[in-house]
C-alpha cells in the first residue's frame, strides 16, 4: 500500500475571539504515541460551535486562546503513532471527540465522558477538528462500514450524544415519549427512541420548517406549542432538547404517573420554575444526559444500517472557507438542521 503523503502545514478554522473566525495555516501534529493522524474530510457544525463563534463561550466553558474549532468529525486514517496497532491507515473513522484520562475512578467506572480531567475536541484549551488534519488517540476513532460515508459519518457524533439520552431516559418498548426542541439532537433523538421501541414519539418546537422535517424522519406526531397545547399526563418519558426552561416544566406537566424527565440541551446556570409539588405527587423522575459514553458503535450500526437516517438531517455544506457561513447558517434559517464544513473543498 502507498503510504499517503502528509504536508508540514494544513489549513484549519482558528476562532479568536467571538465573531472573528480566521482561515489560517497551521502545522499539521504528528501522532504520539498511542495516537492516530485523520485527514479531516467533513466536521458538523454544533450548537456549541455557535456559541464560541457568537459569544466566545459556551456555559462555563470560555475562550482564552485562538482555538480551531468543531468536534463532530469523520475522516481517514493517514498516520499511527507508536504503539498503535490499529486502525490501519487507509480506515474510514468517525471521531469520538471527548475522552477521559482512562485511570480515574470516573473512567473507571465506564463514564469516561465524566471524567474531571478530560478534554473534548473544540472546547478551550483543546482544538478542534475544522481542520485539513487531526491526532487523536486510537481509541477515540471507529471505523465505518461501507455504506456510510464520511460526510455522513459526521454526524455519527450527535447520533451518540442522542443514544446515551435515550438510554437515561430508559426508553421502552411502547412508551409514550414526548421531545421538546425539533432541532438535529431533538430530531435524531425521536429517532432513536422509535429504534428503541417507543409507541408515539410526539417532538414540539415553535418553528413548523423543523417540525414538518421531524414528522418526515419519523415522529408519529409534532405540535407547535406557539399554537397548540400539549395532552396532559399522556408521556411515559420527556427528553427536553431545546435548552429552554420553560420547555422543560410545559412538558413535565404532560407527563403521566411515575413518568421520567431527561434534560438532553445545553442547560443554563439555573432556572426557576421546578415544578416540584407535581413530581413529588406523581413521583416524576428528572435527570440529565451530557455528551455519551460507550454509544459511538450502536451510532455507527444504526445509521449504517438505515434504522436512523442521518442523511435526512444533513441540510448544508460548506467549504472551509465559508465556515463562519457555517456558523451562522442554523440560526439565520430554521429549515436547517444540520451543516457541515468540508475542510478539503
Amino acid at each position: 500500500m502507498t503510504m499517503p503523503v502528509i504536508p508540514d502545514r494544513t489549513r484549519a478554522a482558528v476562532l479568536h475571539a467571538a465573531l472573528d473566525l480566521r482561515v489560517e495555516d497551521v502545522p499539521v501534529v504528528r501522532p504520539a504515541p498511542g495516537e492516530v493522524l485523520v485527514a479531516v474530510e467533513a466536521v458538523g457544525v454544533c450548537g456549541s460551535d455557535v456559541h464560541y463563534f457568537a459569544d466566545g463561550r459556551n456555559g462555563r466553558n470560555v475562550l482564552r486562546a485562538p482555538m480551531v474549532l468543531g468536534h463532530e468529525a469523520a475522516g481517514v486514517v493517514v498516520e499511527l503513532g507508536d504503539d498503535v496497532d490499529g486502525p490501519a491507515v487507509g480506515t474510514r473513522v468517525a471521531v469520538e471527540p471527548a475522552v477521559g484520562c482512562g485511570t480515574c475512578p470516573t473512567c473507571r467506572s465506564g463514564s469516561y465522558h465524566l471524567c474531571p480531567t478530560g478534554t473534548c475536541l473544540g472546547s478551550p484549551p483543546t482544538h478542534g477538528a475544522m481542520s485539513g488534519y487531526r491526532t487523536v488517540p486510537a481509541r477515540a476513532v471507529h471505523p465505518l462500514p461501507d455504506g456510510l460515508d464520511t460526510e455522513t459519518a459526521a454526524l455519527v457524533e450527535p447520533l451518540a450524544v442522542a443514544v446515551h439520552a435515550v438510554r437515561r431516559a430508559g426508553v421502552e418498548t411502547g412508551h409514550r415519549v414526548l421531545v421538546t426542541g425539533a432541532g438535529p439532537i431533538g430530531v435524531l433523538v425521536a429517532q432513536v427512541a422509535r429504534t428503541a421501541g417507543a409507541q408515539d414519539v410526539v417532538v414540539t418546537d415553535v418553528y413548523d420548517a423543523r417540525l414538518d422535517r421531524a414528522a418526515a424522519l419519523g415522529a408519529t406526531a409534532t405540535v407547535n406549542t406557539t399554537r397548540d397545547d400539549l395532552p396532559v399526563a399522556a408521556f411515559d418519558r420527556l427528553l427536553e432538547c431545546s435548552a429552554v426552561p420553560a420547555a422543560l416544566w410545559q412538558g413535565m406537566h404532560a407527563l403521566a404517573p411515575a413518568a421520567r424527565a431527561t434534560v438532553v440541551g445545553q442547560a443554563p446556570p439555573a432556572a426557576d420554575g421546578l415544578p416540584l409539588a407535581l413530581m413529588q405527587r406523581w413521583e416524576i423522575d428528572l435527570n440529565a444526559s451530557f455528551r455519551s459514553a460507550h454509544a459511538f458503535p450502536t451510532a455507527v450500526g444504526l445509521a449504517a444500517s438505515g434504522r436512523v437516517d442521518l442523511a435526512g438531517v444533513l441540510t448544508g455544506r460548506f467549504a472551509l472557507d465559508q465556515a463562519p457561513a457555517a456558523l451562522r447558517a442554523p440560526g439565520a434559517d430554521p429549515h436547517h438542521l444540520k451543516v457541515v464544513v468540508r475542510p478539503g473543498d
